[in-house]
């Protein structure tokens, strides 16, 4: 199969074709900056040249006459769709960025898409912000409940979607990830950020003391998943990715920290909530394991691991690398 990811630069994205590339699958990928170093880019961990894939700098905002053009000429059976404007706290300071992104520009390229008869498969990448806080196991729906501009950017987009999805029978199916993590993620998340911050003998901010709870779930059960979703899920549908261990971001970064002998006092301090941050998120995955066959694999004690792993590996560059998030528009 030709598969076409954007957001390929994405640590989802990255991630992604890298798995593609070992299934055997041709692959473009497409993001609006250009590669970033191969600590972030998994598909060149073994091969720095992979004669499978392309790249093409292209922005979803300023360049969709190009996009469509690269759709035509290479006529991909499966798009997936990663490209997005993140972070929550920040989506506060420049909501406008978040809806050009991630709505606007969204329901745009979907327009083209639409009319494009070879493409079969369309995966978008959703999120479960679009729920709100779940305070019990919650199945696939779409009663949403966003608390956030970057939420509500990403509801939109999801409904925006269904409705081409009955009027056209245009062909997407939607995935929702809880916390994704492993090796090649950016330093501004939680599992990488500790890591570096233990390693580096730095501390970072536990937001609101870290009693929030997440599922944690790694790359490589995502990347396996999504592949599954493409190529088997039913159009029209919602599947989660999930597992079903909640921890409190208290205990993840007391894990952390014990691997490097260190206390969650020697690693964290503690600093105000943010603003609009949800209490939990707790996906059922069922419908993908019951439809589709699929389970985890990872535990969090190895996929910590990974990570530890890979930043030791990658130590002198990312030891210089920001710790925040750095917006674009």
């Amino acid at each position: 199969m030709k598969f076409l990811v954007i957001g390929s630069n994405s640590f989802s994205g990255a991630s992604f074709i890298s798995h593609l590339l070992e299934a055997g699958h041709d692959v473009i990928g497409i993001s609006r900056s250009p590669e970033p170093h191969s600590a972030y880019l998994p598909y060149r961990w073994t091969d720095p040249e992979p004669v499978s894939f392309q790249f093409h700098q292209l922005d979803l905002n300023t360049d969709l006459d190009a996009i469509c053009d690269l759709f035509n000429d290479c006529k991909p059976e499966c798009v997936v769709n990663f490209a997005a404007q993140g972070m929550v706290g920040e989506s506060w300071l420049s909501p406008e960025d978040w809806y050009q992104t991630n709505v606007v520009a969204q329901v745009k390229l979907h327009d083209q898409l639409r009319r494009m008869t070879f493409l079969e498969r369309y995966v978008h990448v959703s999120t479960p912000e679009v729920y709100g806080s779940t305070q019990s196991w919650t199945r696939e729906h779409l009663h949403f409940s966003p608390s956030s501009p970057y939420a509500v950017s990403r509801a939109a987009c999801d409904l925006h979607l269904m409705s081409f999805f009955h009027a056209y029978a245009f062909p997407v199916i939607f995935t929702r990830a809880a916390n994704v993590y492993g090796p090649g993620q950016q330093l501004y998340r939680i599992i990488p950020r500790a890591i570096i911050a233990a390693v580096t003998d730095e501390t970072l901010d536990l937001h609101g003391g870290g009693h929030s709870e997440r599922c944690f779930i790694h790359i490589d059960d995502v990347a396996a998943a999504t592949e599954l979703i493409t190529l088997e899920g039913t159009p029209g549908e919602t599947y989660h990715i999930s597992n079903s261990d909640p921890v409190s971001i208290r205990r993840l970064v007391e894990i952390i920290a014990n691997r490097y002998d260190l206390t969650l006092e020697q690693l964290a301090t503690e600093t105000e909530d943010r603003l609009g941050k949800d209490d939990s998120y707790l996906l059922d995955s069922t419908k993908l394991q019951e439809e589709l066959d699929w389970k985890p694999e990872s535990t969090l004690e190895s996929g910590i691991q990974s990570v530890m792993d890979w930043a030791e590996q990658h130590l002198p560059f990312l030891s210089t690398e920001p710790r925040s998030y750095q917006h674009r528009k």
